[in-house]
Formats: structure tokens, sequence, C-alpha cells
């Protein structure tokens, strides 16, 4: 009885092996199918959170933007001038390297692609 068991132990052991083995070699069958990694979808989420804000940048400094002309206009203190162009010189800067950052990364990517720097 003890030898029964020890042989239907190596049976169970062989079987589990085996079906570790053919799961593994289906999941690296499927890999070349299922082509989309955690880093290509990664980018793509990237990509979509970035339009998403430059998108929202640009209505709230052209918001932003038009209060401070407005103020900068209607306005008779000369420190509530000043302020409302500083604030303008800020929204703007800001607005323009938001805005390039799209750009500064598709310009680098191909420089610095797979980690090897080609410059």
């Amino acid at each position: 009885m003890a030898k029964q068991l020890k042989k239907g132990r190596i049976h169970l052991k062989t079987a589990y092996w085996s079906l570790v083995g053919m799961v593994c070699a289906m999941l690296i069958s499927l890999q070349p199918v299922m082509a989309d990694t955690m880093w290509d979808r990664f980018s793509k989420i990237m990509k979509d959170v970035y339009g998403q804000l430059v998108g929202i940048s640009t209505i709230v400094a052209v918001t932003a933007a038009a209060i401070a002309l407005i103020v900068r206009m209607v306005s008779r203190n000369q420190r509530a001038v000043d302020e409302a162009t500083s604030w303008l010189k800020r929204i703007v800067v800001t607005w323009i390297v938001l805005n390039s950052l799209g750009f500064i990364v598709a310009y680098l990517k191909p420089l610095i692609a797979g980690g090897n720097y080609t410059g």
C-alpha cells in the first residue's frame, strides 16, 4: 500500500509539472499574438493623459490670460496692472512649457531608443 501511494505521488508530481510546462509553452506561443506589451499600453495611456492635460491647460490658460488682460486694461491702480502683467507672463511661459513637452519627448525618443544613445 505504501508503494502504491508513493507511485501515485510520483504520477501526480509528473502530471503537475507536465501541466506547468504546457501552460508555459502556451503563454510563450501566445505572446506574439498579444504583441501589446505593458510598456506599449502605458505609452498609449500617457499619450491620452498628456493630450487631455494639454487641452485642459489651453482652456485654463486662455481664461486666466483673458482675466489678466481685463484687469490690466480696466484697472487704474498701477500695482494691479503690474501684477496682471506678471501673471500674464507666467501664464504664457507655463503654457509654452506644457505644450512643448510633447515635442521634446517626440524628438528625444528616437535619440535614446532602446537605452542606447547614438548621438
